[in-house]
């Protein structure tokens, strides 16, 4: 594997565009349509043009995606390949790493289940506590599980949502998953963690302990995104399963400004457009969209154009616009 890995930062680039290139080139055509359309319904998170986008921002860094983890060391191994099984070793990293770059679902936060079944006032006062009825059946799914409760006070009632994902996991464990989660994942001490930019670790915990349409699931998300926005920490979560949805969030919210300077500062043209593409289609009545439209504006110019109508920042946008022309035209020169 050392020969693999010194191959890698020269002419992974190449490779990971050659295997990604068709699907984003589509995706970007059909993104460009998708914004025209004025009278499109709203995009989702899991349409195939969003999709494309958001995994061309995310970035293929094999280095990043294999980095090594806390656990016993053991001695290296050494393989001696020739150009074609290193071609073909490379080939087979790059589609593990696609995988573990998978992004989790964005859903709407679910439904409170408040029902009540019954309220037999008989059996008020014969118990001091409640009682947990739960189906434990097999073959039936987890969120068709039949799960009910009976109050102190005679009421027979389902389940809440937090009572059921407590009694599933107690009879049905989900590695990873605590019946009561972690003190971690409360607001008061959110803010400790992400101080030793462990962002990544929350979000894989959270995914890993809650529902992702849970209350809780959505909450620990959106705190750690808002952190990353506020401190321009946003290379934590590129080459990760979670920049998708940050950048998701982000757009929704109108919150570009930060990322978009992260992204011209670091030489990320292309994803920056990648960024406004995006942010018209969500928001295709927005002036910038328009006049992108109308001038099929490209590069630089479309985002000089979203700039001057979109941004809160455009003073800085403009400075990292000067700043990528200038080394541009150095690089050039020499």
């Amino acid at each position: 594997m050392a020969a693999l890995s010194a191959w890698v930062p020269a002419r992974l680039s190449r490779a990971a565009r050659a295997l990604w290139g068709c699907r984003l080139q589509r995706g970007l055509g059909q993104d460009a349509a998708a914004a025209g359309g004025e009278k499109a319904a709203k995009p989702s998170f899991s349409d195939e043009a969003v999709q494309n986008l958001l995994y061309k921002m995310t970035g293929l860094n094999l280095q990043k995606v294999f980095r090594p983890v806390k656990k016993e060391l053991k001695p290296p191994t050494y393989k001696l390949m020739t150009e074609a099984q290193l071609e073909e070793a490379t080939r087979k990293a790059i589609e593990k790493a696609k995988e573990r770059l998978i992004m989790p679902p964005v859903l709407d936060e679910r439904e409170p289940i408040d029902d009540v079944l019954a309220e037999d006032k008989v059996l008020e006062g014969t118990e001091t506590t409640k009682y947990i009825f739960t189906d434990l059946t097999y073959s039936v799914p987890h969120r068709e599980r039949f799960i009910v409760v009976r109050e102190p006070n005679g009421v027979l009632r389902k389940a809440t949502w937090e009572e059921r994902d407590r009694m599933i996991q107690i009879f049905f464990p989900q590695e990873g998953r605590r019946v009561i989660p972690p003190v971690l994942f409360k607001d008061e001490h959110l803010g400790t963690v992400f101080q030793q930019d462990r962002h990544e670790d929350v979000l894989n915990m959270c995914i890993a302990q809650f529902e992702p349409d849970s209350a809780d699931y959505i909450r620990v998300h959106h705190r750690t995104y808002d952190d990353i926005e506020k401190h321009a920490k946003y290379d934590l979560l590129r080459s990760t399963r979670h920049f998708g949805g940050m950048v998701w969030y982000l757009v929704n919210r109108k919150k570009t400004d930060g990322l978009l300077i992260d992204m011209i500062n670091r030489d990320l043209l292309d994803d920056a457009m990648s960024l406004i593409t995006l942010y018209h289609m969500l928001h295709p009545e927005c002036p910038s969209a328009k006049e992108a439209k109308e001038g099929k504006l490209q590069g630089v110019d479309l985002i000089k154009a979203f700039a001057k109508t979109e941004s809160q920042r455009e003073g800085y946008i403009q400075l990292a616009l000067q700043a990528y022309e200038e080394a541009m035209a150095t690089s050039t020169a020499s």
